[in-house]
């Protein structure tokens, strides 16, 4: 009985925090860049999107904003986006939080590296845009697995305008290096043969300088997709620069958990993103 009624007053408390999300177009004048795709976008399986030509900005509101906002960017390897379980099912927890949510759906590369760093550091000049409208004071940037990579390429490859306030990473691609990167991501975004150059821009470890954003990094240390060398090694590129950052690895798990409830450390990871972005506000 106690169990249900917990549950009710969650349920409540989640309705009461949440407003109607406004959905934004990205580019509403178009955007400066192209990445080629003319075919329809396609919906696929458990609500993810593939060929995705035409971005948006889906904006959770909080009922009673404490002043944050966070920007989602689902993964996919680049070529698709899971959009529920690394976007949208997140909203009402954020929203409970009096933090004000957003999900980006994103621009596959297509062969074209710029194109999906364009539309995120967007996502965050539109949110500091509807600042006042949605009583934002600090714009994170969060992601999961190649949407992890994009979040901190944003973090790391940003304009005075468009630097992210802080950044959430779960379980990300870092870097674009062979030895520790996951494959089709790099494949996705850089093509086949990239340049060393291109490899060594888009390896965000690399990147960190001590404006880097501070971050909190979730990775499971047996994740066969994306090796968890990824965060440990951007962990200590961001110690080395004095920026501060909170990692967290969890010794089972996988990859793709996102806001699953069948992974085992949910309560963890919860717990702790909670009280960090506390001490972010």
């Amino acid at each position: 009985m106690k169990r249900i009624l917990l549950m009710s007053l969650l349920a409540i408390s989640a309705a009461l925090s949440a407003q109607k999300p406004v959905e934004l177009k990205l580019w509403p004048n178009g955007a400066p860049n192209s990445n080629g795709i003319t075919t329809p976008e396609q919906k696929l399986e458990n609500n993810r999107i593939s060929n995705v030509s035409e971005p948006t900005l889906t904006v959770y509101p909080a009922a009673k904003p404490n002043g944050l906002a966070v920007v989602a960017c689902p993964g996919g390897g680049y070529i698709r986006l899971a959009m529920n379980h690394e976007g949208h099912d997140m909203a009402d927890w954020f929203n409970a939080q009096g933090i004000t949510y957003a999900v980006l759906k994103y621009r596959m590369p297509n062969g074209h590296h710029d194109v999906p760093l364009s539309d995120a550091l967007q996502a965050v000049r539109l949110m500091r845009e509807h600042a006042n409208e949605w009583h934002i004071q600090k714009i994170g940037i969060m992601g999961a697995s190649a949407g992890g990579h994009l979040a901190c390429t944003a973090a790391t490859h940003y304009t005075a305008e468009t630097r992210p306030d802080f950044q959430i990473l779960f379980y990300p691609v870092v870097s674009m290096d062979l030895a520790n990167c996951h494959k089709g991501s790099r494949d996705n975004l850089l093509g086949k043969s990239p340049s060393e150059e291109l490899v060594k821009l888009y390896s965000n470890e690399l990147q960190v300088t001590g404006d880097t954003p501070p971050a909190f990094i979730m990775h499971s240390s047996n994740d066969g997709a994306v090796p968890v060398s990824n965060s440990v090694n951007y962990y200590l590129a961001l110690v080395k620069n004095k920026v501060s950052v909170s990692l967290h690895t969890y010794p089972i798990g996988g990859h793709g958990w996102g806001f699953r409830d069948n992974f085992t450390y949910k309560r963890q990871w919860t717990g702790e993103l909670e009280k960090w972005l506390r001490e972010i506000l």
